[in-house]
């Protein structure tokens, strides 16, 4: 299966797409999409929306998974940052695609171990996972261990149903 991890923000959503079969992980994609800072909020909502689409048509993922994000102290920010992330939601979900979503800490537990691993701890791990990944940075290697977390879920998940 083909998977889709997403990191989403107004100034940098890190994207990754990833494969896993029979248990092997192996890259294929990731970028940051960076809407234009000085523009409307419109206008950078729709540059997200469009870009994601655009994405999604290129590499053609199964299913999207979403890492949640904290609520911020200026209510002015969070509000912002939550109307991406429901962009970041939408797009997936308007391409016909489930979309999953994991706080930061099941990612990193899943990722390292810990709950509370650093931005270099991720980057690191995401490297020795995805060796072929090159030039990643901190929002492309959150959106991948994003897409990492949720085949790791899926591959639990068809082992629990085949079981029962």
């Amino acid at each position: 299966m083909r998977f889709l991890g997403l990191d989403p923000g107004l100034r940098h959503t890190g994207w990754g797409v990833i494969t896993y079969a029979c248990g092997r992980l192996s890259y294929v994609a990731h970028g940051v999409i960076n809407p234009p800072q000085n523009a409307p909020l419109s206008t950078r909502l729709g540059v997200l929306f469009e870009e994601l689409s655009d994405m999604i048509v290129r590499f053609e993922p199964d299913e999207a998974a979403v890492e949640e994000t904290f609520v911020n102290q200026n209510p002015a920010s969070a509000l912002k940052l939550g109307m991406a992330r429901g962009v970041v939601l939408l797009a997936p979900a308007h391409r016909g695609l489930g979309v999953a979503e994991y706080s930061a800490n099941r990612v990193k537990k899943a990722m390292v171990g810990s709950g509370h691993a650093s931005k270099e701890q991720m980057m690191a791990m995401v490297a020795r996972l995805l060796p072929t990944a090159q030039g990643v940075t901190a929002d492309a290697a959150d959106a991948l261990a994003v897409a990492i977390c949720h085949a790791q879920w899926r591959q639990t998940q068809a082992l629990w149903e085949k079981a029962s």
